[in-house]
C-alpha cells in the first residue's frame, strides 16, 4: 500500500542526491587550476544528462531485473517497460517504482563523476563520455546488481548500506587506475582557483549526502533517522580529525584540508549509516579523518598523480568504511543488517572485506583495461599544448571568468 510519506520523504531525498553532483562540480571546480575549471566542471553536468538516457534505455533494467543471485540483470525493464504510475517498488510495497528508479539514477549519476577529480586537466571530453559509458555498464551496473538487485554478492551476505563498495570503493580504485594509465600532469602547479567555491562544492554535498544515507532506508522508519544522524556525526568527528592532524603536522589550520576531512567522513560512514550503533559513528569518523589523511600523503610520497585526491577519500574511505561495518555491525540496531565483529560474530566481517577487496581490484583492474581500449579509439589524453594552455579554452572554447573585468 502506498505510503504518502515514505513517498514523499524519498522524493526530497532524490532531490537532494541530484544536488551532490552539481555541488561536487563545484568542489572539483574549486580546486581545479584556472585554466581548467570548466572542463572539470562540464564532467559532472554531462554525466547529469547522458547518464539518465542510459538508466532509461537499459541501466535500470540491468541493475534490477534479472532474478537473485547473478551478476548483472536482464533486459526486462529497458525503457522501463512494465512499469507504470501505480506500480510498487517491490522492495517494500510503499513507494511508487517511478520514485525508485529516480532515486536510484542519481546514484549511478555521480558514481563515475566521483572518478573525474583524478584524471583533472588532462583527459579529453571525447574519450570521457566513452569511459563515462562503459564504466556504468562494465563496472557500476554489476555491483548495483550483485548487492542491491538481489545478486550474487547479496545472496553472499554482503550490505553496503548506501555504497561504500557500490560507489566509494569502485569509484576510488578506477581513479587510481585513470592516473596510472593517464600519467602525471605535464602542469605541476595545481593551486586551487577558489577556495570559496570549494566551500560551496563541500556544503552542497554534506547536505545531499542526508538524502544519500538517510533516504537509502528507502521509507520513513527508525533506521531513517539513526542514518541521518550517524551521517553527520562521522562527518564531523572526521573533519576536526583531519583539520587537528594537518594543523599539528603543518602548523597551521588549512581550511582545504578541513573540507576534505568531511567528505572523507561521508565517504566513510555511507557503508554503515543504517547498519551500526550511535557510539560508532564518532569513531568511524575520527578513524575516516585519520586514515584517509594518511592516505593523501601516502598518494603524495608516492608521486601518484590523482589531482582532487578521489583515491585517497573516497577509494581508501569506501574501503575503511566497509570494513568497520564488518566490526560494528548489529542486528541489534537494524534487523536487515547482520552481527559484526562485536557482537562475537566474524564470519560477516571477513565476507566484507573480502568483498570490498575483489571490488576494487575488479574496479582497477577493468579501468585499466577499459582506458588502454578507449585510446585506441580516441586519444584519451590531451596533447602537452592544449594541458598547458588549459582544457577551458583548448578543448570547449570557453573560459570560466572573464578576466577582465575582474
Amino acid at each position: 500500500m502506498l505510503d504518502t510519506g515514505s513517498t514523499g520523504f524519498m522524493l526530497l531525498a532524490t532531490s537532494l542526491v541530484m544536488l551532490m553532483t552539481p555541488g561536487l562540480a563545484f568542489f572539483y571546480g574549486g580546486l581545479a587550476t584556472k585554466r581548467n575549471i570548466l572542463g572539470i566542471m562540464i564532467q559532472s553536468f554531462a554525466s547529469l544528462g547522458w547518464t539518465t538516457v542510459l538508466w532509461v534505455i537499459f541501466g535500470y533494467s540491468l541493475c534490477f531485473s534479472g532474478g537473485t543471485g547473478g551478476i548483472i540483470g536482464n533486459f526486462d525493464k529497458s525503457f522501463l517497460q512494465g512499469i507504470s504510475m501505480d506500480t510498487l517498488w517491490s522492495g517494500n510495497g510503499k513507494i511508487p517504482e517511478f520514485v525508485f528508479i529516480a532515486y536510484q539514477m542519481m546514484f549511478a549519476i555521480i558514481t563515475p563523476a566521483l572518478i573525474t577529480g583524478a584524471f583533472a586537466n588532462r583527459v579529453t571530453f571525447k574519450s570521457y563520455m566513452i569511459f563515462l559509458t562503459a564504466w556504468q555498464i562494465l563496472v557500476y551496473y554489476p555491483f548495483v546488481h550483485m548487492i542491491w538487485g538481489g545478486g550474487l554478492l547479496a545472496q553472499w551476505g554482503i550490505i553496503d548500506f548506501a555504497g561504500g563498495i557500490v560507489v566509494h570503493a569502485t569509484a576510488g580504485f578506477a581513479a587510481l587506475a585513470s592516473v596510472f594509465y593517464v600519467g602525471a600532469r605535464v602542469v605541476k602547479n595545481s593551486v586551487p582557483n577558489s577556495i570559496p567555491l570549494v566551500a560551496i562544492g563541500s556544503g552542497l554535498l554534506w547536505f545531499g549526502w542526508y538524502g544519500f544515507n538517510a533516504g537509502s532506508e528507502v521509507q520513513v522508519d527508525y533506521i531513517t533517522s539513526l542514518a541521518f544522524l550517524n551521517t553527520d556525526i562521522a562527518a564531523s568527528f572526521a573533519t576536526i580529525a583531519w583539520l587537528i592532524v594537518e594543523w599539528t603536522r603543518e602548523r597551521k589550520p588549512k581550511f582545504v584540508g578541513l573540507l576534505t576531512g568531511s567528505i572523507a567522513g561521508l565517504a566513510t560512514i555511507t557503508p554503515c549509516a543504517g547498519f551500526v550503533p550511535l557510539w560508532a559513528s564518532p569513531i568511524i569518523g575520527t578513524a575516516a579523518g585519520l586514515v584517509c589523511y594518511l592516505a593523501v600523503q601516502l598518494k603524495n610520497k608516492m608521486k601518484w598523480d590523482d589531482a582532487l585526491d578521489v583515491w585517497g577519500v573516497h577509494g581508501v574511505g569506501g574501503v575503511l568504511g566497509t570494513i568497520l561495518l564488518g566490526v560494528f555491525a548489529t542486528k541489534a540496531i537494524n534487523g536487515a543488517g547482520a552481527d559484526g565483529l562485536i557482537t562475537g560474530e566474524s564470519s560477516f566481517f571477513f565476507k566484507e572485506v573480502i568483498a570490498v577487496i575483489g571490488a576494487s581490484i575488479y574496479a582497477f583492474v577493468f579501468t585499466y583495461l577499459m582506458l588502454i581500449i578507449i585510446n585506441m579509439i580516441t586519444p584519451v589524453r590531451v596533447s602537452d599544448e592544449v594541458e598547458k594552455a588549459g582544457l577551458d579554452e583548448g578543448l570547449h572554447g570557453e573560459k570560466a571568468y572573464d578576466e577582465g573585468v575582474l
